[in-house]
């Protein structure tokens, strides 16, 4: 699990309860920001909204997205990077059908694809071809889950919006009651912080978590693209390794130093 989530999102809650209870009310002060009616409007306005934007099956794919920033991405560069480069040690002492063997013992289907498809000695260009238009379409598909938080993240705001206008609007109409002039004000302030919750407590940070692992993801597919072409054009291992740690920040290039030294002590 990832906790870094977890706790991101268990702390902005407690901020905003911590915020609520320090008042003179104290516990009992959170009664005065629960009303039904205000989170009706807002959070299923925004997600009415979604709805209409989307298909059925789009809109329950995003909603289920949201577990995704729970899960540790099992993704290790600098290990996908070794493998590469065992890989290119193979191929460069035994030939490249002998690679065959080898794929059968991957995990990643995305090089593995890559691999057969050098085996049965495919062009080079249509290797890459094939595999980009991969990329593309899990960048797609990825995008679309993107997309659908930060589109919740812009209808929410602008739904409590709407739901304070409704409060203002209830609240002038009672003016000849002064008592009542207060509850409903406060009624209309409620819908907007319903809607400032819904996009910078939640849509927010889950489009954001979920556009930082589509580029881990994207970037490691790209390495393995050019480690794959790299083996098929018969380069060095040491130039291979060289061209895809040029894709690592420097410290995770030094750690990976470090790691393959250890192995050869």
């Amino acid at each position: 699990m990832d906790l870094a989530s977890v706790i991101g999102l268990v702390a902005c809650l407690a901020l905003i309860i911590f915020g609520i209870v320090t008042g003179d009310a104290g516990f009992a002060g959170l009664l005065n920001f629960l009303d039904y009616q205000s989170a009706i409007i807002t959070f299923g306005g925004a997600f009415a909204c979604i709805l209409a934007s989307n298909s059925m099956s789009d809109f329950f794919g995003g909603l289920k997205s949201m577990k995704l920033i729970f899960k540790v991405p099992s993704i290790d560069t600098p290990q996908i990077i070794s493998k590469i480069i065992e890989l290119s040690n193979v191929a460069r002492k035994e030939g490249l059908l002998s690679l065959e063997e080898a794929a059968s013992d991957l995990d990643d289907p995305f090089l593995k694809k890559g691999i057969l498809l050098i085996v049965d000695g495919t062009d080079p260009e249509l290797v890459r071809a094939i595999l980009e238009t991969e990329l593309v379409s899990v960048e797609g598909r990825h995008k679309g889950k993107i997309s659908f938080w930060q589109d919740v993240a812009a209808m929410g705001p602008a739904w409590g919006m709407i739901g304070t206008l409704i409060g203002l609007i209830n609240m002038l109409q009672g003016l000849d009651d002064p008592s009542a002039v207060g509850p409903n004000m406060a009624v209309a302030l409620i819908t907007t912080l319903y809607g400032s919750m819904l996009a910078n407590w939640i849509a927010t940070p889950v489009a954001t978590k979920l556009k930082n692992n589509h580029e881990v993801e994207a970037m490691v597919k790209e390495i393995e693209i050019e480690g794959l072409l790299s083996i098929q054009a018969g380069e060095n291992p040491r130039v291979i390794e060289e061209k895809l740690k040029s894709f690592l920040a420097p410290q995770d290039r030094v750690s990976s130093d470090t790691e393959e030294g250890g192995e050869e002590a």
